[in-house]
């Protein structure tokens, strides 16, 4: 079999990839032969030096992966040969609120999906809705529980209220998706006409380009009559602008900093955070009972995600190089053998 294996910090060109033998299951413990993996600006971080949590030498890369159970190890019960199955991001985070000791991440600190077998605790595992293929399956494990998580693990999100995304990355376009299942209204930003058509497509109810209004929030609280939005899901850190954009009581889900602490919209003032009213909640990724939880809401709505491009396993250094220029909307999948 053949694995992919990162140097930290040495970026896509670190990579390399190898042949060995393949694994067996030991005890409670499950071989997979994996189908499809996904990226995600989180693979490019851990690569390039910039990851917040641990990355070990020569770990095999790739968080979010998919495949079907070829082998199970002594006392495994949850699942057969056969069974098609997602990995969880944190093997050891099954339920409740996050904690240090579930900070074990595959694809850094615990070998990853970037490999044509992996072995996983079957505690780390969970059925893949029989809808979806083994490429678009791959989308879920890392951005569509990050979204689930930004929708449901605070307040609960109820049918009529306002939900409010920022641009088109996966998390976004899934936060979309799933607010609509819940029978919300959804506000998202984009920069472009083209965007702004295909995220009506996807369920968007309003659409608000930010480069046309800088102080978007404002613009939502305008759209919204100005109450604001009850939640928002901000992938980005613009908090400032989130801020003026949430109704009182509502709540900020913060899942990303990518605009850098020095960005102008990144560091409100302590009035503006006090004044807002709303609840700022920090997340990373979710819990196995959140991936069940969705999996089942993705199976009632036959919810599919949108898949931009597709590359094989022998294409990883060049999909990795691809997802780094970015512009695209929906997933890029790695097709495995």
């Amino acid at each position: 079999m053949k694995s992919y294996h990162l140097r930290p910090g040495a970026g896509i060109e670190g990579i390399t990839i190898r042949e060995h033998e393949q694994p067996e299951p030991g005890a409670g413990r499950v071989l997979v032969r994996v189908r499809a993996t996904s990226l995600s600006l989180r693979e490019l971080l851990v690569l390039d030096g910039g990851y917040p949590l641990p990355v070990l030498p020569d770990t095999i890369p790739g968080c979010a992966g998919v495949g079907e159970v070829v082998a199970v190890g002594a006392g495994v019960t949850r699942f057969r040969t056969g069974d098609r199955v997602a990995a969880t991001v944190f093997p050891d985070w099954i339920d409740g609120p996050f904690a240090l000791e579930y900070a074990a991440q595959l694809g850094s600190s615990r070998d990853g999906m970037l490999t044509e077998f992996a072995v996983v605790g079957e505690q780390a595992l969970v059925h893949i809705p029989e809808h979806l293929s083994f490429e678009e399956a791959a989308a879920f494990p890392l951005t569509a529980v990050t979204a689930w998580n930004a929708l449901t693990g605070g307040r609960a999100l109820l049918p009529g209220e306002t939900v409010l995304t920022l641009g088109t990355g996966a998390v976004s376009l899934f936060a979309v998706q799933f607010a609509k299942v819940f029978g919300a209204r959804v506000i998202a930003t984009t920069s472009s006409p083209d965007k702004a058509a295909r995220l009506r497509a996807l369920g968007a109810d309003e659409v608000v380009d930010y480069r046309e209004h800088p102080r978007w929030g404002e613009e939502v609280r305008r759209v919204t009559g100005g109450r604001g939005v009850d939640q928002v899901v901000d992938v980005a850190g613009n908090l400032t602008q989130s801020l003026a954009a949430t109704a009182l009581g509502g709540e900020i889900a913060f899942v990303g900093h990518w605009l850098g602490a020095d960005a102008p919209d990144a560091s409100p003032s302590a009035s503006a955070l006090f004044n807002a009213g709303a609840v700022l909640r920090p997340l990373a990724v979710g819990s196995r009972a959140q991936f069940e939880a969705l999996n089942r809401a993705v199976r009632g709505a036959r919810l599919r995600p949108l898949i931009h491009r597709e590359f094989s396993f022998d294409e990883v250094p060049e999909a990795l190089r691809y997802y780094r220029k970015g512009g695209f909307m929906g997933n890029v999948v790695i097709g495995h053998p």
